[in-house]
């Protein structure tokens, strides 16, 4: 582990691992087959509006999809707004406020969906 944090201005000297928690004994982030720990999904997909740091423009934002439909179903998102958008960091960005529409399909493909947000 050659680029781990050692000392951190916020807390002083850093002794366990960021990613698992565990002391850097313990550890075993950097071991080959070994995998960080998942996020648990609760079963619901998430629609959120956005403008932050977007200087001011609307963005959509689907998180919480299965990682398998993640990009087909940001393709077919995008087609039904008629706008752009990208699959980044395991959300669906939407150029513009969809949220009705969006919501309207997500729950046809028999998601669980909630609104997050105002």
């Amino acid at each position: 582990m050659p680029d781990r944090i050692v000392y951190s201005t916020d807390s002083g000297r850093v002794s366990t691992c960021p990613r698992c928690g565990q002391s850097y004994k313990k550890c075993r982030c950097e071991q080959a087959g070994a995998s960080a720990p998942t996020k648990k999904s609760d079963g619901f997909v998430r629609v959120m509006r956005d403008r932050k740091q977007r200087g001011g423009k609307t963005v959509t934002v689907i998180s919480g999809v299965p990682t398998e439909n993640l990009v087909e179903l940001g393709q077919q998102l995008k087609k039904l707004c008629g706008s752009g958008g990208t699959v980044k960091d395991g959300n669906i960005e939407i150029q513009g406020d969809h949220l009705e529409k969006v919501e309207v399909k997500l729950i046809a493909q028999g998601f669980k969906v909630k609104r997050v947000g105002g």
